[in-house]
């Protein structure tokens, strides 16, 4: 009898189990499968410009939408421009039930808008109905409590302004509540555009926030394609763009926003490590893999999509994979025993073909399952590619399918380097049953996301974003609020007092023989100042040194003239130095620093006299002592300013680790010579980032004095790296190099521009002052966690704990 059970059970097959989607196709017919623009409160026509979303599955056409235009983004903007102090009028707790209201709703309409979802994306009903909005009312409920909190939470901070939003197809209404519930609850209001292949959904939440009464204007959903994007993107009088999408196109939407005060906030593309260890549960590791690179047919950012196993037991694992593929279920996203639901649209079935193709032709074996396909529809059966180099096409590219490729390593320090051997830095997996291994990698590897024996969690408390040419910004918890959020100073007192731009000073090497400069350095010793990089004094490449002046005219000195290559030599120190820095104790980092403020003490009568020469004696001395005084704080910040940790409805912790963002190219300000450079680079250091700062090139002299405080403070050479010079011409070098992390940038709009635009290559994180007038003697203003927000980015490690 036993026997005969046995044999039942693994003979049996599932049959279909289809979802009811008459509510859904009542809907469509109600509005005529024909829908406009949700803008200040009312919906548009249709009009001639129009466009189809199609059933991917089946390829039946869902609906036709207007394309809204250049003026249909217009009046969007101006209504939200119109709604937002009203907005921002009402109290914390009234946002909090809007907020809340939403939630509820998305639970009430909980089946329509999962069926409404797989029609128009082709996901499985069973991800769309038991992941996506589940995920979209926790979004709701969880930023309804920062609403609640905002003032207590966030003091000194006030919402942005009117948001722009785009956001992508392989989640659509999950995207649409981790923009709009943070984008709402700080205040803002929205102007948000959904992808062309999948804007039902939107439009159905939309209605929603109708029924609610949502203020008009508050929230207003805009429909087309890239076209329509770039219109939100280049309007003038939208405060900040959140965009989720490809790499290649946050390039342009960084690009497009350079010359602008917008801020910005990227989630970009990946191409995430998945690495297990010879020690691993393989059986649950496969069952991970399942949820990480065949969850929505691999059309997920964070998709488990490079294999890295460890040697010994690789070819055992990719069996069990093969085994576990043939079991995969490939058919109508409807049916809830579907696995594997359809490709989104033809242009993206043909991309992960042909980049299947190219695997192919650089030496993979491909493999596929033999399984029954729907004989109509875009899909793609599971796809295993080994023998994959680590240079290869698909090991480098974001593929976005049901396709993954397969590495082996040996060493733990080999899984690093290859998890790393690419240019995004979204999120990773370590599969490993010892906890000390798993962390030791988790630490190591580029993401802002890794997942412990785990794949593809996501909770509204716990951030996600990427580093690298991933993006910038987080989604969710405390970090997601402040993408959306600037301190009140900055909109109260800077706004209405740009800085003047002011004339670039003459750095041109002087040819012939000056009589009068030479009489004025005639009874001393001349002191040659030369470039501080990788903790000694450095020659100018270019052989070259230019006059400075102090506040009377009168020649002070010369200082070095620094160029491309003085940058590229300091950012190899720097580099050099980041690894060892970023690890040093945060004890140790502060007694560092302390040292550093002991000394410019000793020196203070020295000091004080140089910089007299630039700002005069009263501001000199005012500068050196709040130097001082900075210094002690960003040595008591080191070890003060730490992560947190989250409990997320699910049995795991998730750490929220702040760390080093690497190495930081940093303008400094022409107002406040010293003090403006020492607030910059402090915070960066303090958090275990190594520096290359370009100092005002007015006063740049003072160089001699600081690396001599550096060099008698136990500082690691390449920590700090000083290079003067044209701030135009090495601005533009620090931002445009590969191996810069970040650029800050506090001079004028001008250089805030330049720095935008030359940080396009790499996506490398930007902060500038946007040509604004900051208070360095302010602490409020600049000093504390502001900086020390920008001088860091936050891992979120998701760990098993509890049962």
């Amino acid at each position: 009898m036993a026997s005969s059970i046995v044999e039942k059970f693994y003979s049996m097959e599932y049959g279909p189990a289809p979802e009811d989607a008459s509510e859904v196709v009542k809907w469509l017919d109600a509005h005529k499968r024909s829908f406009g623009h949700y803008i200040d409160g009312a919906w548009t026509g249709v009009g001639k410009n129009a466009f189809e979303t199609k059933n991917p599955a089946t390829g039946e056409v869902l609906a036709k939408v207007a394309t809204a235009d250049a003026a249909d983004v217009d009046r969007a903007v101006k209504a939200a421009r119109a709604a937002l102090p009203g907005w921002q009028a009402l109290t914390g707790h009234q946002r909090a039930r809007y907020l809340y209201a939403l939630a509820r709703q998305v639970q009430k309409h909980s089946r329509k808008l999962a069926v409404l979802e797989t029609l128009d994306n082709g996901k499985s009903i069973r991800e769309s109905r038991d992941i996506d909005i589940p995920l979209v009312a926790r979004h709701f409920y969880h930023h309804a409590g920062w609403a609640q909190l905002l003032e207590e939470e966030f003091p000194g901070y006030t919402s942005v302004g009117v948001v722009g939003q785009i956001i992508p197809w392989n989640f659509p209404l999950l995207m649409f509540a981790w923009k709009v519930a943070p984008a709402l609850a700080a205040g803002n209001t929205v102007v948000i555009k959904p992808a062309e292949f999948t804007p039902l959904s939107a439009i159905l939440l939309a209605e929603i926030a109708d029924e609610i009464g949502l203020p008009k204007g508050v929230l207003n959903v805009i429909n087309g394609d890239g076209r329509t994007g770039a219109a939100i993107v280049e309007h003038k009088d939208i405060d900040k763009i959140a965009f989720t999408g490809s790499t290649e196109v946050g390039r342009i939407i960084r690009k497009a926003t350079a010359g602008t005060t917008k801020k910005l906030s990227l989630e970009l593309g990946g191409k995430s490590p998945f690495i297990v260890f010879d020690d691993a549960d393989l059986d649950s590791a496969v069952e991970g893999l399942v949820d990480g690179i065949w969850f929505n047919q691999g059309q997920v950012c964070c998709a488990g999509s490079r294999l890295l196993v460890q040697e010994r037991v690789a070819e055992k694992l990719y069996d069990k994979i093969r085994a576990r593929m043939e079991t995969l279920r490939v058919g109508s996203p409807l049916d809830k025993a579907i696995d594997i639901g359809a490709i989104v649209d033809q242009v993206q079935y043909d991309r992960i073909k042909s980049l299947i193709q190219a695997g192919v032709a650089e030496g993979a074996t491909c493999w596929q399952p033999d399984i029954s396909m729907p004989e109509k529809g875009l899909f793609l059966k599971p796809t295993l590619l080994t023998g994959v180099s680590p240079a290869s096409t698909v090991a480098q590219e974001e593929i976005f399918g049901p396709v993954l490729v397969a590495m082996t390593f040996r060493t733990p320090a080999e899984a690093v380097e290859l998890a790393n051997n690419t240019t995004y830095g979204l999120a990773a997996c370590v599969w490993s049953e010892n906890i000390n291994v798993a962390l030791d990698v988790a630490a190591q590897v580029k993401a802002g996301v890794v997942w412990v024996n785990a794949t593809n969690l996501f909770d509204a408390a716990c951030g996600f974003g990427g580093y690298r040419e991933s993006g910038y910004g987080r989604e969710g918890g405390k970090e997601g609020m402040y993408e959306y959020l600037e301190p009140v100073w900055l909109q109260d007192e800077l706004k209405a007092k740009p800085v003047a731009s002011l004339p670039e000073p003459v750095v041109d090497q002087q040819e012939g023989f000056d009589e009068e400069r030479s009489e004025q350095f005639e009874t001393v010793i001349d002191r040659t100042v030369k470039l501080y990089i990788g903790g000694k004094q450095a020659r100018p490449d270019s052989g070259y040194s230019y006059p400075v002046y102090g506040l009377n005219g009168k020649l002070v000195g010369e200082a070095p003239l620094g160029n491309r290559k003085d940058v590229r030599n300091a950012v190899e120190a720097a580099r050099n130095v980041a690894g060892k820095w970023a690890k040093t104790a945060a004890h140790g980092r502060a007694q560092i620093l302390y040292f550093m403020a002991e000394n410019l003490v000793q020196r203070r009568a020295e000091i004080i006299a140089k910089l007299a020469e630039f700002v005069g004696p009263e501001q000199a001395a005012i500068e050196l002592d709040y130097g001082v005084e900075r210094i002690f704080s960003y040595a008591a910040w080191c070890d003060k300013f730490e992560g947190s940790v989250h409990n997320p409805p699910m049995r795991m912790v998730t750490l929220a680790m702040k760390e080093a963002i690497g190495v930081v190219g940093v303008l400094c300000p022409d107002d406040a010579p010293l003090l403006g450079l020492l607030s910059l680079v402090l915070p960066a250091v303090a958090m275990g980032n190594t520096v290359i700062a370009v100092p005002s090139e007015r006063c740049a002299t003072l160089i001699s004095e600081l690396y001599q405080v550096f060099d008698t403070s136990d500082l690691p050479g390449g920590v700090i790296n000083i290079v003067a010079g044209k701030a135009s011409e090495l601005g533009k070098t620090l931002a445009e190099h590969d191996d810069v992390d970040a650029i800050w940038s506090f001079r004028d709009e001008a250089a805030s521009a330049m720095v935008k635009l030359g940080s396009i290559g790499n996506l490398k994180q930007v902060w500038t002052n946007e040509g604004r007038q900051v208070d360095w003697f302010d602490p409020a203003q600049a000093e504390g966690r502001y900086f020390l927000r920008h001088a860091t980015q936050v891992k979120n490690i998701w760990v098993p704990y509890g049962e």
